[in-house]
């Protein structure tokens, strides 16, 4: 089993790579592979609802060449997701956004999340938090994934690097995260061995209010 971690911050040691750190520690403790990627300083392209992705029945964005399909064809065998990332004005970093649009858009043709556990974590300095968490989850909603649940709102605190391991609850918090997804991982391995499997994901109906 494994679990692909996507971290949105631009800082290499701060305190969102600090929370990723030990929820990947206690994944790995349960005997639970683990992949980063971090999402890249450089500008990335926003998705602008052009649907190739969709018609063209690919389930690859058209504006290849950067860390989004990267994202898709490393989640084909990824058995969960984990997002992490800083408290910008009470937001997710736009960066991450930009490339969570466009791979959750992508993904959700060629289905490569449904029935996989999701998390998302953040660190900030004080406020914002459960904004960006929001945020975050939604995707996860959307996607038909199970959210992993906590002790508390899965969040760290800290503003200098290395800050957020004084925060012992957002410590514990991240620690409890990593063994609740091992269990469910674990959980969902031993129903598709008795036969249950993730239901077929339902064709969406689509409703347009002001007709």
């Amino acid at each position: 089993m494994k679990v692909l971690l996507i971290n949105g911050s631009p800082k290499t040691n701060g305190n969102t790579t600090i929370a990723l750190g030990l929820v990947t520690e206690a994944l790995e403790e349960e005997g639970i592979e683990t992949e980063h990627i971090r999402v890249p300083k450089d500008p990335v392209q926003g998705c602008r609802g052009c649907a190739v992705c969709r018609d063209s029945g690919s389930g690859r964005c058209a504006f290849d060449g950067d860390i989004v399909n990267e994202i898709l064809d490393k989640m084909e065998s990824a058995d969960a997701l984990v997002l992490g990332s800083p408290v910008y004005y009470a937001a997710p970093n736009g960066q991450l956004l930009s490339v969570l649009d466009r791979v959750f858009f992508a993904g959700s043709v060629s289905e490569v999340f449904p029935g996989k556990p999701g998390a998302a974590v953040c660190a900030a300095r004080r406020g914002g938090t459960t904004a960006t968490l929001d945020v975050l989850q939604k995707y996860f909603i959307i996607s038909g994934m199970p959210i992993v649940p906590s002790t508390y709102w899965p969040m760290i605190h800290g503003m200098a690097p290395g800050e957020a391991l004084h925060d012992t609850e957002g410590v514990q918090v991240m620690q409890v995260i990593g063994k609740n997804l091992a269990w469910m991982l674990k959980c969902i391995e031993a129903g598709k061995k008795a036969g249950i499997f993730y239901p077929k994901t339902a064709e969406k109906i689509r409703m347009n209010f002001i007709r």
